[in-house]
């Protein structure tokens, strides 16, 4: 059986608290701190988000040895969505609805997809990261490998931090500067998060109305076609090559069904004018999926292909 595999980074051990700062680090946040002022960030922002930084080793680390190992869409899919996951989901979904309701249909954006994101991300607000994000960025932006792409960055959040939505200490994230339960990046951020409550501040941290707004504000300027599906599971024909398969290979499900598709409950599809495609995430013999322009939507937020299945289904999974 032909496979895909997934990346996920492997445990690593423990390092040492921050390092000191290093030579040059301090010449360098000069150079920061007068690129954000020239963007229009106030000085005194600049040096309160910088107050106590210094490049973090753990960050470094991370950075430059990520240990990784392959996982198989069998492997993926039990890993990313155990059952414990699927309840809770449910659980979730049940309690947050009407908050969803009233943010996304303003946002024109179907709420499972937004809670397979929220899921996904941080196990629905629970896991949002503990670096600071100016501490990692600046890391990455001092030393790390892709040191253009994390100034850029860097300074995006510092141009957050003087919009007020959010202080230096609670400006948090992962390692690599994703923030809050969605985990946007700063440049993300300022494009797509959005006071849904209007309370005055975009709240990505703690106020879920801004988490779903957000997502779904998201997903809308990517393309999203609202009432549209993101796919589903498929009976597919073992006369079917799976050369034929792909998210290249579209065809409308008039066709497909010609060829012997079917629904995964071996019925006709209701419609049979859209266009779609049929990924096997694991070879011929394992699941398969026909995906709709939906699904290359969720991949704009996050490209594998793994990935965007694992949102669909944690999506499906409450319906």
């Amino acid at each position: 059986m032909l496979t895909r595999r997934v990346l996920l980074s492997a445990p690593l051990v423990a390092l040492p608290l921050a390092v000191r700062a290093q030579d040059g680090f301090g010449a360098f946040v000069a150079s920061v701190r007068a690129e954000a002022v020239a963007a229009g960030v106030r000085g005194s922002v600049v040096d309160a988000a910088f107050e106590g930084v210094v490049p973090n080793a753990k960050v470094i680390e991370l950075d430059h040895h990520q240990p990784e190992f392959e996982l198989t869409w069998p492997q993926y899919r039990a890993r990313v969505l155990p059952q414990t996951r699927l309840d809770k989901a449910r659980a979730v979904y049940a309690r947050e609805a009407g908050k969803l309701a009233s943010v996304t249909e303003r946002y024109r954006c179907d709420p499972r997809i937004v809670m397979g994101i929220w899921g996904l991300e941080s196990n629905f607000g629970e896991r949002t990261g503990t670096y600071r994000v100016v501490e990692g960025l600046a890391t990455l932006a001092f030393k790390g490998r892709r040191r253009e792409y994390f100034r850029k960055e860097l300074i995006n959040a510092l141009r957050i931090l003087e919009a007020g939505d959010v202080s230096p200490r609670a400006m948090t994230g992962s390692w690599a500067g994703a923030m809050g339960q969605p985990q946007f990046m700063p440049s993300s951020y300022l494009e797509y998060a959005v006071d849904a409550d209007g309370d005055g501040r975009r709240d990505i941290w703690t106020d879920r109305a801004d988490v779903f707004g957000s997502v779904a504000n998201y997903f809308v300027k990517c393309g999203w076609r609202w009432g549209e599906p993101w796919g589903q599971p498929v009976q597919m024909p073992r006369s079917l090559s799976a050369a034929e398969t792909g998210v290249e290979r579209q065809r409308t499900l008039a066709e497909w069904q010609g060829l012997g598709v079917r629904r995964a409950d071996g019925t006709a599809f209701t419609r049979k004018d859209v266009r779609g495609a049929i990924l096997l995430p694991d070879g011929a013999g394992g699941d398969a999926f026909m995906v709709y322009h939906n699904f290359s939507v969720i991949r704009r937020y996050n490209s594998p292909v793994f990935y965007a299945l694992g949102v669909g289904l944690l999506a499906n999974a409450v319906a």
